[in-house]
């Protein structure tokens, strides 16, 4: 058997062998610990960055929404202005097509009413002593066949050869044609003034001045 003092000595031994073991595994454990620093592509975003983020983002849809909504109000008025174009070229070629006036020789105008060789031109006032304008007797729309008969013509009358209006065929456009004589007392040119007024309520007028032939 071993006596007191050999059996300490192999404990302190046996605990020195193992004491460097167990020294070595806090160590690795306290080292495994330690916190360890993210990269760049792996952190997030912070409450500053994302509230930066939003602020960006909404100055940037003001912007773009500032930018389009005058450009598609543009647009449309575009749209309603060759709309309008094209309603008032539609009647004043018609008007252009017609005689001067109701006693103007049909073949070509020629010769002209009030000229030597013409007949005299029809002229009749109103009560108030205006020059009358319109329609003469029982003309219906498909029988102008002067100038002056589209004196009054608006979007509530029939187009030519129709059964449908100009509201109908341009819905929310409004119409106007006037015929009135530059000069009442030579009564030798007439001005021809079509007003056109679109959905966005703006007025649009053409004009020709036709000469007595």
């Amino acid at each position: 058997m071993l006596s007191k003092p050999q059996i300490q000595m192999q404990t302190q031994s046996r605990l020195k062998h193992v004491k460097g073991p167990v020294t070595g595994l806090r160590k690795g454990v306290k080292k495994g610990s330690q916190t360890r620093q993210l990269s760049p592509s792996e952190r997030g975003f912070t409450l500053i960055e994302l509230v930066v983020g939003m602020m960006v983002i909404a100055i940037a849809i003001v912007m773009l929404t500032s930018m389009l909504f005058p450009q598609a109000d543009r647009a449309a008025k575009t749209l309603h202005r060759v709309r309008s174009a094209e309603l008032a070229h539609s009647v004043m070629n018609e008007i252009w097509g017609k005689r001067y006036d109701q006693n103007t020789n049909p073949n070509g105008g020629v010769p002209a009413c009030d000229s030597s060789a013409g007949s005299a031109c029809s002229y009749a006032l109103e009560v108030d002593g205006t020059p009358f304008l319109g329609p003469d007797g029982s003309e219906t729309r498909n029988d102008f066949n002067d100038v002056d008969d589209y004196h009054g013509l608006s979007e509530s009358d029939k187009m030519l050869d129709s059964s449908q209006t100009y509201a109908q065929a341009y819905p929310r456009y409004k119409l106007k044609v006037s015929v009135s004589y530059i000069d009442s007392t030579t009564k030798a040119q007439k001005l021809i003034t079509v007003a056109v007024t679109t959905p966005a309520n703006e007025e649009i007028t053409y004009q020709a001045l036709r000469s007595n032939y």
